[in-house]
């Protein structure tokens, strides 16, 4: 059995939002993590008889936080803030996603500092170690007050309402809790804005783009290295001596990758005095264009890092001295900011990608391969409508990447007057994302049809091992098919890890 993660509020890893979401590990509650929580819930219940008020407990939400509710009508306030707020539309997010998404609630509540009962978190985990699965749409949240629309259809099948996906089936939350042995929750006070306030929805899915971005930069060397060799450019531009001079870490990673990919290059041993002086960018500038992004998605993942084990919902219980504070935590700002630019990072990975593929299917560019890399040309036309795609693609990621986060309007009556966009800029960065390994696709595509004109000559160790990987599953292409299969087929290469394992096997892990 796999070993189970275990959630306190405080030691959760990027890679265990991706195992739990992806590969669906138990997970577990830690000792500590109950005791905290039951230290908040006695401040909510002292306040309760003391007669306090505090927002979302004893008053209504937003521009209604001044109207006083009475104690008989808390667990109804509750119900109804979690109905009300059920407004999202648009298709639901996916599986992993919506794993995440419940996962990174479970984490917040277990810091015991949001007034919960344990039993909406025992019921949280439940949920995930029986695959009941929210139907949580895609849209609907601007950010702040958190993702409050996506997070109530959350909450909606946490008291039996609304719709979940239980082994592939969508079924009415009632009747899944039944077939799951689980029981709905009745919530009481503070328990609906708990569960809807703050920021896991963007997180989770800030989360699970940002690993396969990092994978992608990985692969993005890999591919940048097919090309150089396909296209006879050199190696000289990565010399460590020059990325040492300028010295962003980012830079001198891909370097370092680019050389250990090629090393023993036949192909670049073959062509050391020709009388080519230098390279054109989408070739020699491939460490200062994929570094950059390397730099930026260490700036992601260390916010990411801070929000996943942070507390994002309001108001916050302090058990130290019996206080509720009201503050700004669900605001999305430094996810929105963080997401937008992860948006911008992968696109720029993808657009001198398809600069390197419009070199390879140019006869005027790619120094002696045949036209569109078609051996028959004419009768054949070979990758000329790949690079088409491709060219689509990076333009569609040239709109995406415009950031969401600078832009803002008010809601709740002016209440919240500034909000982040975070969800939106989230959706972005994955859309981009999958763009982005479709036209790395076509670019390990192109790159391998090269290196077949360059044979009996081999690329290098790392590139080699590419190569072979997809030659595997992808025959040359003689004359003309539908490519979009031979896509697809590349498509499993990039989000199974088969390329990077092959290729690691051969010169380690790249940076």
């Amino acid at each position: 059995m796999a070993e189970p993660v275990v959630i306190d509020g405080e030691h959760l890893t990027l890679e265990d939002v991706e195992r739990v979401a992806r590969d669906g590990p138990p997970v577990a509650i830690a000792g500590t993590a109950d005791v905290q929580v039951r230290a908040g819930r006695a401040v909510v219940e002292r306040m309760l008889a003391e007669g306090r008020t505090v927002y979302g407990v004893t008053t209504g939400f937003g521009e209604l936080r001044n109207v006083k509710i009475e104690l008989h009508d808390i667990t109804r306030l509750q119900q109804n803030l979690i109905r009300s707020h059920s407004v999202g539309v648009g298709e639901p997010f996916s599986e992993p996603v919506t794993r995440a998404i419940m996962l990174l609630r479970a984490n917040t509540l277990a810091k015991g500092l949001s007034g919960i009962r344990p039993e909406p978190l025992r019921l949280l985990v439940d949920m995930l170690n029986r695959r009941v699965h929210p139907v949580i749409p895609q849209q609907g949240s601007v950010g702040a007050s958190g993702d409050l629309a996506p997070l109530a259809h959350l909450a909606l099948a946490m008291i039996g309402e609304g719709q979940v996906v239980l082994d592939g089936q969508t079924l009415p939350s009632q009747e899944a809790f039944r077939q799951a042995g689980l029981a709905p929750l009745t919530l009481e006070a503070k328990e609906g804005i708990a569960l809807i306030n703050g920021t896991p929805v963007m997180t989770a899915a800030g989360v699970l783009t940002l690993l396969d971005a990092e994978r992608l930069s990985a692969l993005a060397d890999i591919a940048g290295g097919m090309s150089v060799e396909a296209l006879k450019a050199t190696d000289t531009a990565f010399d460590l001596r020059i990325h040492r001079s300028r010295p962003h870490a980012g830079q001198l990673a891909c370097a370092r990758n680019l050389l250990a990919l090629v090393r023993d290059s036949e192909i670049i041993a073959s062509h050391k005095d020709c009388p080519e002086v230098q390279d054109a960018y989408s070739l020699r500038c491939i460490p200062q264009v994929h570094g950059a992004t390397k730099d930026a998605l260490r700036y992601v993942r260390g916010v990411l890092e801070i929000e996943i084990n942070a507390v994002t919902d309001n108001p916050m219980v302090f058990p130290d001295d019996h206080t509720a504070l009201s503050g700004g935590n669900f605001h999305g700002q430094p996810v929105a900011l963080a997401l937008d630019f992860l948006g911008i990072a992968i696109a720029e990975l993808v657009n001198i990608s398809e600069r390197r593929i419009e070199r390879l299917v140019n006869p005027q560019l790619s120094r002696g391969l045949p036209p569109f890399l078609a051996a028959h040309s004419g009768l054949n036309s070979g990758f000329m409508i790949a690079q088409v795609v491709a060219a689509a693609l990076v333009s569609e990621n040239k709109l995406l990447a415009s950031p969401a986060s600078v832009d803002s309007i008010p809601t709740s009556a002016n209440q919240e007057d500034h909000v982040s966009m975070g969800p939106i800029a989230a959706r972005k960065a994955m859309a981009i994302l999958t763009n982005a390994q479709r036209v790395l696709a076509i670019e390990f595509l192109c790159a391998a049809q090269g290196l077949d004109f360059r044979l009996p000559l081999r690329p290098g160790i790392g590139t080699g091992a590419a190569y072979d990987t997809i030659r595997q599953a992808v025959p040359h292409l003689d004359d003309d098919r539908p490519l979009y299969e031979d896509i697809e087929r590349m498509m499993r290469l990039i989000t199974g890890g088969e390329i990077l394992g092959a290729v690691g096997k051969v010169v380690g892990t790249l940076a």
